[in-house]
């Protein structure tokens, strides 16, 4: 699938990217250079149920980066249940280039809720948890 993205500076010259290539499996950084997640999904824009879009229509865009718990379907097969998935608001990206950057936090995000939540409730109550080596 080709997509294009929403305030592409190429977009009058009508680049499109290959979804697959330049989204799917990509680690995503924060603003700060930390890792957040790999991309396991994209949204679009509603372009219908059509198999292949007829001449002259417009290439859907991005609307949304998605990850989340997708392992288990992969390898069983079905959908994750969508409160496993967390989504990312296209707007939050930056750049796409080796790693997709974003021009957030990702201490902002759901999808790095499961280390907060290990950092705060495990890591801090270790003596010495809760700051940087010396």
């Amino acid at each position: 699938m080709r997509v294009s993205y929403p305030d592409d500076p190429y977009a009058n010259d009508q680049a499109m990217y290959d979804a697959r290539l330049h989204l799917l499996d990509r680690q995503v950084i924060d603003v700060h250079g930390v890792p957040v997640t790999a991309i396991d999904d994209i949204e679009l824009t509603d372009v219908g149920v059509e198999e292949s879009l007829p001449a002259g229509t417009p290439a859907p865009v991005v609307t949304a980066i998605v990850s989340g718990a997708s392992l288990g379907t992969r390898i069983f097969g079905g959908r994750p249940p969508i409160d496993r998935l967390h989504v990312i608001d296209w707007g939050d990206v930056f750049e796409v280039g080796v790693v997709v950057r974003l021009a957030v936090g990702g201490e902002t995000l759901s999808a790095t809720w499961a280390e907060r939540w290990v950092r705060d409730r495990v890591i801090g109550r270790i003596p010495g948890g809760r700051h940087a080596p010396e």
